[in-house]
């Protein structure tokens, strides 16, 4: 193989991407891993992360993507701090470009992650991580025994109401209109919950905050247009994610809420062409089962490089 072209291109250095570069290098392969426009991904807008093996303290997010990233720089693959902005896989090497710079690569490993929906609240940037958060799973321990809101319709938000409901004191679910799109058996679920009391139709328009963080939300009644203020610990909004797959858009098959399919674990349609983390999983989403993902493509990688050379 030229050594002109890489062995791997990984694209995205969230938990996948860093960890399919771990394995990928540490195979003896020629790595490059390009950090997009949020180098670390989801991670690095979380504040405590307990949930990560191995750290008997928490860890803040950023500094977890910033080891991460220096172990894979320490082995020796290669991050660049560019976007990947185009892509053509109809050819061998596959082609992908860097702005105006185009190069070649024998396999390419897609880690571009998801983007949670927000409210677009003006607190959301100050606020995040610090009484705002868009994941139960991953921040519900912090908000134990306190009272806290989850905003959305859907089955993600029944879910997410329910698992905080085992932890917190109160759970107010919030959605702008009295029709749900949650399926039948997680509305009802929610709503036999005696901790979980919904408000139907409101919506937040604003928050409050102090020195330790959030402390209220303002909510308007969209029927009355009246605000109202409610103190609350914690605000999880749970209105969605979207998949960052729109460079990929005419070139691998995605489901019709855009995430890219996979078959045997991590493989697209396009040999060579590997998937991993919430770009291929609308399920989980955590950061332990993306670096799982993303061992599972850079052993698919090494052995679909063993092949190809093989031939």
């Amino acid at each position: 193989m030229s050594s002109a072209t890489n062995d791997v291109t990984i694209i995205g250095t969230g938990p996948s991407g860093l960890t399919a570069a771990i394995y990928t290098t540490r195979g003896g392969l020629k790595t490059q891993v390009y950090a997009g426009i949020q180098h670390g991904g989801q991670l690095t807008t979380t504040t405590e992360i307990e949930n990560w093996p191995g750290m008997r303290e928490a860890i803040m997010g950023p500094q977890l993507m910033a080891d991460m990233t220096a172990q894979v720089e320490r082995i020796g693959a290669e991050v660049v701090y560019e976007e990947i902005t185009k892509v053509d896989f109809s050819k061998r090497p596959l082609r992908l470009w860097a702005g105006d710079r185009e190069f070649t690569s024998h396999s390419v490993i897609i880690a571009t992650g998801a983007t949670a929906r927000t409210l677009k609240l003006p607190s959301e940037a100050a606020l995040m991580g610090r009484g705002l958060s868009t994941c139960a799973t991953c921040d519900g321990f912090f908000y134990k025994d306190k009272k806290v809101i989850v905003v959305g319709g859907g089955d993600s938000a029944m879910e997410e109401a329910s698992y905080l409901a085992k932890l917190c004191s109160e759970v107010i679910l919030i959605h702008r209109r009295p029709v749900f799109r949650a399926s039948a058996i997680m509305l009802e679920r929610a709503r036999k919950n005696p901790k979980i009391k919904f408000m139907v139709p409101y919506d937040v328009v604003d928050t409050k905050a102090d020195h330790t963080g959030l402390i209220a939300a303002v909510l308007k009644n969209e029927d009355t247009g009246k605000l109202e203020e409610m103190p609350i610990a914690g605000l999880f909004m749970a209105i969605g994610h979207t998949p960052n797959s729109s460079l990929f858009k005419d070139v691998l098959e995605h489901d019709d809420n855009g995430y890219l399919k996979v078959t045997n674990f991590t493989e697209t349609k396009v040999p060579g062409v590997f998937a991993a983390g919430d770009i291929a999983d609308h399920v989980f989403r955590q950061a332990i089962t993306a670096a799982g993902m993303g061992c599972q493509a850079g052993m698919q990688a090494i052995r679909y490089l063993e092949n190809l050379s093989t031939t």
